[in-house]
């Protein structure tokens, strides 16, 4: 079982396989657009930019679970990401991470990468999980946790 064997939805509505990230350093992340860590949505962009073409992908899974601040559709989302932090790391569907209606690939993450005392669902927005290029769980970050501060070790897994 890995990471590889989920489908998730793009945020404009395309089905892609996460097999498309194999051999990749991936980082994913749930993000919230009107979550006072959303500052982060550059620091991650800037990490892909200067890594992208070395094998780093981010992939960002907006989430509407933590104090509803993620309201927008997909549209709205996008957009915000775009204008406002010019990403251009892939973006996904508004999901849940945590509860009966997780998705499967935040569940699996979860289970195989618990949190602080063992904790398995996601606290908050911007949890960040970095995974090697055959697809393990390296880490799990806390929100707080600044992209920049994910450097060193994303850099071990590239070089």
């Amino acid at each position: 079982m890995s990471i590889y064997q989920f489908d998730v939805k793009k945020i404009n509505g395309e089905y892609i396989s996460m097999e498309q990230f194999k051999e990749k350093v991936v980082v994913i992340v749930n993000t919230a657009s009107k979550c006072g860590f959303a500052t982060q949505y550059s620091e991650l962009q800037a990490l892909y930019e200067q890594y992208h073409d070395d094998g780093l992908v981010i992939l960002g899974f907006p989430c509407n679970q933590f104090l509803s601040q993620e309201p927008g559709d997909n549209l709205q989302i996008d957009s915000y990401c775009k204008l406002n932090h010019s990403i251009t790391f892939p973006m996904f569907a508004k999901i849940d991470v945590n509860g009966k209606n997780a998705h499967p690939l935040f569940q699996y993450l979860t289970e195989h990468a618990p949190g602080m005392l063992g904790s398995k669902g996601i606290k908050w927005n911007f949890t960040k999980f970095l995974l090697d290029r055959n697809g393990n769980i390296v880490s799990r970050y806390a929100p707080q946790t600044k992209p920049k501060e994910l450097e060193e070790d994303i850099k071990s897994l590239l070089f």
